[in-house]
């Protein structure tokens, strides 16, 4: 079964069990300080899981394409993934675990048609704040699952919390058996034998936790999430995910290519490669901050491993098309937006090749420094690795070519403190994610809106938001401009802004179909990505913007609005940092 049917089937049984469809938001996020890049189904629907009422109703379900960082130098063995996508479920205030698992087993055995001794699940075990859940676990063996292979696990395998505080509660996982040796007697799911993999996860949102301990929620959700490109590479019985048809084109096109032959290179350039055309597709471009800077070290990852199997740059071009070609019916943005996707990597590509040139510069420079040693330091090889973007391997090439040997060990230590430290920023900015909607962070949502209507007086109605990020401290704002903003251009902003905070202007949310909220001038990043039915901001007769919310309800709230900073994001992109001061 190919990834594209899973995806119908899922959407159909969902839909068909009374599940409005809503689209996959983009994996850009608006206005969301928890993250670099949409990770999960969840993310975009934080305000309605905290209360606020949906547009489509209580059942929802989708695709969500989703990138997660944390594990960017593991891509290339055999199952880690940066880009990835997501099918979930979700009830708002609607069923609950009786009526999710049941659905969630028949989706498995009868639309899927796995067989039930291939299944496992687990439930939370319960501790001294939170009981055993025995309702998820007799939801199981009432819809068919053995009683043996139903297991239980503490907080760290079976519960979910955004944060330290906020919405949370048990889950539950389904493992599939790949028939694969047991690693022992006591072989179960949360072995890493490989014997079992999760293919999907079932969260009930049923406590709140504050500095108090638990209590119940109202409110009561499902949020689940099932991985597709997992639960392809199982149904056709492959060993990795690259061997499935989202990836094997063009993998099979890479082997043709090389020279040198590497699996692990081949994986990197097609999943590097892939993640790369999906962020830009969905407005992501190259930079040294931030998300900028995750794509362009997608990108010249990707390039390296294509010169470690001297495979022609040019070839780029083709790779492109063969995703193009086929997961264009998959993801339509990517024909609609071929042409940058192409751009954007060719040109980064260039500007790499010229690093290459840079780094072998100062590889010179340095072994010219070393005297009585023919070993070069760790040190060395990190910081050309680290401030020039020279791959650690090139450095090893040239050393043994100018009669050199490198310090591997006291690198790999270093390189080791650095993707830990990599790894614990990128846990930081998930943390938060539910407590994150903050009395602050709605304040500066609000004011986004402000800011966006200035800058299209002061900079002409062509400009556009092309990104948000907000923290309870800050908001930062990036926009389409073609030069740096004058502090005459910077004022004339600043001032209008803080003008339409002092006249107090009502925030009205209103919902309606969205060709009407086009019609009447509401304005929106990625409207293709928007449902049928939207919810439009209109802020007095200043901003009228398609948003999930939440928003202040009248302007007088957000206190002074203070520019500290206006820079370069990325090419022909700008950025404003502010902030808002209480007077």
């Amino acid at each position: 079964m190919k990834a594209i049917e899973i995806r119908r089937k899922y959407l159909d049984y969902f839909k068909k069990h009374g599940h409005s469809v809503i689209p996959s938001a983009p994996l850009i996020p608006e206005n969301d300080p928890s993250v670099l890049f949409t990770t999960a189904g969840m993310q975009p629907l934080v305000p309605y899981l905290l209360g606020e009422k949906h547009p489509e109703g209580k059942r929802l379900t989708d695709y969500q394409k989703c990138v997660r960082t944390n594990d960017i130098d593991e891509v290339g063995d055999n199952r880690h993934l940066t880009y990835f996508e997501m099918l979930g479920n979700w009830s708002l205030g609607d069923y609950f675990k009786d009526e999710s698992i049941a659905m969630s087993f028949e989706f498995l055995t009868k639309e899927l048609g796995i067989p039930v001794e291939k299944l496992s699940v687990t439930c939370f075990a319960g501790d001294e704040d939170c009981p055993r859940d025995e309702v998820a676990a007799n939801a199981w063996k009432k819809a068919g699952i053995p009683e043996d292979h139903i297991y239980y696990y503490g907080k760290d395998d079976n519960w979910w919390i955004a944060g330290e505080e906020g919405p949370c509660g048990p889950d539950t996982e389904m493992f599939y058996d790949t028939g694969k040796p047991a690693c022992g007697p006591d072989c179960q799911p949360s072995c890493d034998c490989g014997k079992y993999v999760e293919i999907w996860n079932n969260v009930f949102m049923e406590y709140f936790k504050d500095e108090n301990g638990y209590r119940k929620l109202e409110q009561k959700n499902v949020d689940t999430g099932l991985g597709l490109e997992r639960m392809t590479m199982l149904l056709q019985g492959k060993e990795t995910p690259f061997d499935t048809e989202l990836f094997s084109p063009v993998m099979d096109k890479l082997k043709e290519l090389q020279k040198i032959d590497n699996i692990e290179s081949r994986r990197i350039i097609a999943e590097h490669l892939r993640s790369s055309m999906m962020i830009i597709a969905d407005g992501g471009r190259p930079s040294n901050l931030d998300r900028g800077y995750v794509l362009r070290r997608l990108i010249r990852r990707m390039i390296r491993h294509m010169n470690k199997l001297q495979i022609d740059l040019d070839s780029l071009k083709e790779l492109i098309d063969i995703y193009v070609r086929d997961l264009g019916e998959m993801y339509p943005e990517l024909v609609k937006n071929r042409e940058t996707i192409e751009q954007v990597i060719i040109e980064e590509k260039d500007k790499f090749v010229k690093t290459l040139s840079n780094g072998e510069r100062e590889f010179q420079k340095a072994i010219g420094k070393l005297e009585g040693t023919n070993v070069i330091p760790g040190e060395i090889v990190f910081r050309l690795y680290d401030t020039y973007g020279f791959p650690p391997e090139v450095t090893k090439e040239l050393a043994f070519e100018n009669g050199y040997e490198i310090d591997m060990d006291s690198f790999n230590e270093l390189f080791k403190k650095h993707q830990e430290k990599s790894r614990a920023g990128s846990e930081q900015k998930f943390k938060g994610g539910l407590a994150e909607t903050t009395e602050e962070t709605i304040k500066y949502h609000t004011a986004t809106h402000l800011l966006n209507a200035a800058i299209k007086k002061v900079i002409g109605k062509d400009a556009h938001q092309r990104g948000s990020n907000i923290t309870v401290d800050r908001m930062r704002f990036d926009f389409n401009c073609d030069h740096k903003l004058t502090p005459e251009e910077k004022q004339e902003i600043e001032d209008l802004v803080n003008k339409w905070i002092k006249e107090g202007l009502p925030v009205i949310k209103e919902e309606m179909k969205k060709e009407d909220a086009i019609k009447s001038g509401a304005e929106c990043m990625f409207i293709e990505k928007y449902p049928d039915i939207v919810t439009v901001y209109t802020i007095g007769d200043v901003s009228k913007e398609l948003c999930g919310g939440p928003h202040v309800k009248n302007t007088s709230e957000l206190g002074r609005f203070k520019i500290k900073k206006e820079e370069s994001s990325s090419s022909g992109v700008r950025r404003i940092k502010a902030v808002l001061i209480d007077e």
